[in-house]
């Protein structure tokens, strides 16, 4: 499933060094607005212990972790929605993602060039959330006028869907969030196509100095206040240490370093959860000697649609699922120890698969 988290923020806040940790591409960090111009993509592996458990048990000949995607966006500024900086550009990379994630700056550094005044991470935060409930607005708008036209007319559909996108409307022009409107399935659909930017779900990444790895400053508090309605995560990173653990090959070398620090694990590895997590994805695998893999579905999926995932066949052909949870396997060590222990469960095409469950998929096409 190639769904994308895009990462924005302002200019010089730490998207692109974050961005490079996380993939390894060597992009310009440079201190200067617009180091980024166009969307660099990046496919990053997801930390998960269960994999290696399973890979003790079952000695496969090789290991296939899940993946996520992240697009660093370039740096947003106020007034980007009517074409300052890179403006429109910018706002299209970032309908294109699935969810974002939201840099902001919570550390002080005369080096590191500010153009708009003293670090505020709660007017950073607002300054782009203006801009994209701005071009919502703008999106809303210009459907508008067709759908007003077919509901004069007499169309009834056109007149349901005209008032769901004036309720979009109104709470965008009070200053909120599209994901704000509590709207039924249905409803959404008036807006689907429009792909709105701020019903995108969002956590926040609040960039620190190494001094504040274990504790939130009060640029950080001052973020987790202004975000604490919208019920998002902020996640706390150093970008800078994060890019020199990453540089850091040697395993041993590299848990010796976190531990200097203080840490059980890289920031990154928690960025990467936290946006799987964002995405609504969930993991379940399959062990055999041949390899053990993780596989990313949406979180309630029925079986045949994560066996489709392997392959198209897999759900068209779906007669059951064999299921293990992996407590089950850990403790038995084989399938056949499970089966014969009552901890193989035979699943048919209503199951919905839990994050972790262990699967072998019958089919015949």
């Amino acid at each position: 499933m190639a769904l994308q988290c895009g990462i924005v923020g302002l200019p010089n806040v730490g998207k692109s060094t974050l961005f490079s940790a996380l993939t390894n591409i060597q992009n310009v960090a440079a201190n200067y607005e617009f180091a980024t111009i166009d969307p660099n993509i990046g496919i990053v592996n997801v930390p998960d212990a269960r994999l290696q458990i399973l890979a003790e048990i079952v000695n496969p000949q090789k290991i296939v972790p899940t993946t996520i995607e992240f697009v660093d966006i370039a740096g947003l500024v106020r007034g980007a929605s009517k074409g300052e900086g890179r403006g429109n550009g910018f706002l299209t990379n970032i309908r294109e993602v699935d969810a974002t994630v939201h840099v902001v700056r919570c550390f002080d550094d005369p080096n590191v060039v500010r153009s708009i005044g003293a670090v505020n991470p709660v007017s950073d935060k607002e300054i782009i959330e203006i801009e994209l409930q701005i071009k919502d607005l703008d999106s809303i708008d210009k459907k508008l006028l067709k759908v007003e036209r077919a509901a004069k007319s007499g169309d009834a559909k056109m007149k349901e869907e005209l008032n769901v996108l004036l309720e979009y409307k109104n709470a965008l022009n009070q200053g909120k969030n599209a994901s704000s409107v509590n709207a039924s399935e249905e409803d959404k659909k008036a807006v689907a196509d429009l792909f709105l930017l701020t019903m995108k779900p969002m956590m926040y990444v609040a960039n620190v100095d190494e001094k504040y790895l274990h504790e939130d400053n009060h640029y950080v508090k001052a973020l987790r206040e202004a975000v604490a309605q919208e019920g998002a995560q902020v996640l706390r990173i150093c970008a800078a240490l994060e890019a020199q653990i990453a540089e850091i090959t040697d395993k041993d070398e590299k848990t010796m370093f976190l531990q200097e620090y203080g840490l059980q694990e890289a920031g990154l590895d928690q960025l990467i959860r936290a946006g799987y997590s964002l995405l609504d994805l969930i993991t379940y695998f399959t062990a055999g000697v041949t390899e053990v893999r993780a596989w990313t579905i949406k979180k309630g999926w029925k079986a045949p649609q994560a066996a489709g995932v392997i392959h198209s066949d897999f759900e068209r052909g779906f007669i059951k699922a064999e299921v293990i949870k992996i407590p089950d396997y850990t403790k038995y060590k084989t399938e056949s120890a499970c089966r014969e222990a009552g901890k193989l469960a035979i699943e048919g095409k209503e199951y919905i698969v839990i994050d972790g469950d262990v699967m072998h998929f019958r089919f015949n096409v």
